[in-house]
């Protein structure tokens, strides 16, 4: 049996996926370079800061953490958080329900039956993601109670 390289895996695995029905941002990428591109998803023009809310490679989006603005309860926080993440991920092509993996910073761990509360209520698809949730030292100035990153397919 011959041994495949990486690239070689990677563009019989596209073949698979198109031939299935798969994703056609991947299939496109790699068309056009011949490998999977890094990009920025949001649409929006670069920010000041040294980062970017949304990053797409291939088929995969890569959400980066959004704290919540609003001060209130801890589930109106992650209603606040959850609303914000699926209003970027549509914007990108995706949805809630295409979420493989979150990662939940909660200021004060007591707060996570309640946060979870809140968490489970949305249309995360047949499967819940994976999903971290830890207490961090401390959260960004301005940001209230939690902040909540993810990792999405479109």
């Amino acid at each position: 049996m011959e041994k495949q390289t990486r690239r070689g895996l990677l563009k019989n695995a596209v073949k698979v996926a198109a031939a299935t029905g798969g994703v056609l941002a991947a299939q496109d990428a790699l068309a056009q370079t011949g490998r999977a591109v890094k990009k920025d998803a949001t649409g929006k023009s670069p920010t000041p800061f040294p980062f970017t809310t949304i990053v797409s490679f291939g088929n995969l989006l890569f959400v980066s953490g959004i704290g919540c603005r609003i001060a209130g309860t801890i589930e109106e926080e992650t209603k606040w958080v959850l609303d914000e993440i699926e209003k970027n991920l549509v914007a990108a092509g995706s949805s809630l329900d295409k979420v493989l993996k979150v990662n939940v910073f909660l200021e004060d761990i007591k707060d996570f039956d309640r946060m979870n509360a809140v968490y489970k209520t949305r249309k995360w698809g047949s499967v819940f993601p994976a999903r971290n949730t830890v207490q961090p030292a401390a959260l960004p100035a301005g940001d209230h109670g939690l902040a909540i990153d993810c990792i999405a397919y479109v």
